[in-house]
């Protein structure tokens, strides 16, 4: 620390000193104590900052992980197609679906019972009577027509806010308006069964019903198995496939054609989530490889030299080398991984998907078996990021935090310190001043009184 002369100048002058400047030069020195603390606080929020930066990046590659390590992530997923998506169109395969070829014939598309009632010139017309709906086997519904149903719209409406299963609609065309019915559940089960008394009593014309289409299942054969289907949509065929029928088959020499449903391992979005981990991963390797370097003014960077930097790459490059136990992959080169010279990875994709062509299943035991590669490599991550409280990077930056929290209240305990000082010094150094200040004046009474005395004239008053 150094040292603070207060200079005088002419110490009887009267001019006194600078006491504002005194006092600031004073708590500079007193405020030096902090500089250790913080240059430490300066450095720890720097590697508070490269840690946390660390286990972001890190939480990625745990992402990633976790779509390859859950039963129903990526690996589950599903793709299919159709030889003829004009006549069957695959809708979706879903992780419970089984990789494998199907044949199928439609033989015939599913129908909606639907029918409607004879037309009228003018839709206002006041209607009269009643209608008896049954839809399958269901209890038969009276729909009465009352003053509140009494046009075709009204009745309509009466119908569908009755809920029996039929959607009730007005067709308007250059024949006239017809009320139309349209069952609610399709295929056999769904026919309508209608029997109309409604009148137009402005014309007195009975309306009677007309079936436009008689409910039906869909006829088809599965891998040799006839099969009815009740929609046109069938979900429940093949485990974990949903398809639309379209059209029935084409017949060629009376002879139908025979579709072929194909449902594959999504190889696609697997290389897609392996390559996004390799992408992560050196991300992270990235990352540390900078911290062991300096910055562009030359300076270290705030992990240069870290213990936990240095145990924390040992681990990671540890945990993506080992070996697996489950399974035909034994490690990460079976799957076209390679660890480059700098710890970063390089993925070859036409070696990942001969694997997956190879051995899908073996894929999924690397990742998923207990004791495999996937879920020791995950918990790696756990072990080293910062989302587990137990975590390395949690561990260090709790150690950190505790640092901060101690520094900072050094410094507040000091600041408050040297404030009283500053206080104290200004009070006092103000009174110096002012006494320094009337030296002039009491020299000067001193010399009057000792001429009074004396007789001695100073000639210099």
């Amino acid at each position: 620390m150094g040292t603070v002369g207060i200079s005088f100048g002419s110490p009887i002058s009267g001019a006194g000193f600078n006491v504002s400047q005194t006092v600031s030069q004073i708590v500079s020195n007193l405020q030096g104590v902090e500089t250790p603390w913080k240059n430490q606080l300066s450095a720890t929020n720097a590697q508070d900052t490269s840690l946390s930066n660390l286990g972001t990046l890190l939480s990625q590659v745990s992402n990633d992980m976790t779509s390859l390590t859950d039963f129903q992530g990526v690996l589950a997923g599903k793709q299919g197609s159709s030889s003829d998506p004009t006549v069957i169109a695959l809708t979706s395969a879903s992780s419970s679906a089984i990789a494998g070829t199907h044949t199928i014939v439609v033989n015939s598309l599913a129908a909606t019972s639907s029918g409607y009632l004879s037309a009228i010139t003018n839709a206002s017309d006041t209607l009269s009577g009643s209608l008896t709906i049954q839809v399958g086997t269901g209890t038969a519904q009276t729909i009465t027509i009352g003053s509140t149903s009494n046009t075709l719209s009204t009745l309509a409406a009466a119908i569908n806010t009755a809920a029996i299963g039929v959607n009730a609609s007005i067709i308007t065309d250059a024949n006239g308006s017809r009320l139309s019915l349209v069952s609610g559940t399709s295929g056999a089960g769904g026919n309508l069964t209608v029997t109309s008394s409604v009148t137009d009593s402005t014309t007195s014309t009975s309306l009677g019903y007309t079936t436009a289409t008689a409910g039906a299942n869909a006829s088809l054969t599965v891998d040799g198995l006839s099969v009815s289907a009740t929609s046109n949509t069938v979900s429940t065929v093949i485990p974990g496939v949903t398809f639309q029928l379209l059209a029935p088959s084409p017949v060629t020499s009376g002879t139908p054609e025979t579709v072929q449903v194909q449902i594959l391992n999504n190889n696609t979005a697997v290389v897609s989530s392996i390559s996004q981990l390799v992408s992560d991963y050196n991300a992270v390797i990235s990352a540390v490889n900078t911290q062991e370097t300096n910055n562009a003014s030359g300076a270290a960077q705030p992990l240069f030299g870290s213990p936990t930097l240095a145990m924390f790459q040992e681990q990671l490059l540890g945990s993506i080398n080992q070996s697996n136990t489950q399974g035909n992959v034994g490690n990460i080169t079976q799957l076209g991984i390679s660890i480059n010279n700098d710890g970063t990875l390089s993925l070859d994709t036409s070696t990942l998907n001969s694997e997956l062509n190879q051995d899908y299943s073996g894929v999924i035991s690397f990742f998923q078996n207990s004791g495999s590669w996937g879920l020791n490599f995950s918990t790696a991550l756990n072990n080293l990021g910062n989302s587990s409280p137990t975590g390395m990077l949690t561990l260090d930056l709790n150690a950190n935090s505790a640092i901060i929290s101690s520094l900072n209240q050094n410094i507040s305990n000091e600041n408050l310190l040297i404030s009283s000082q500053q206080s104290s010094l200004t009070t006092e150094l103000n009174l110096a001043n002012q006494t320094l200040q009337q030296i002039p004046s009491n020299i000067n009474s001193m010399s009057m009184i000792y001429s009074a005395v004396t007789g001695y004239v100073n000639p210099t008053l």
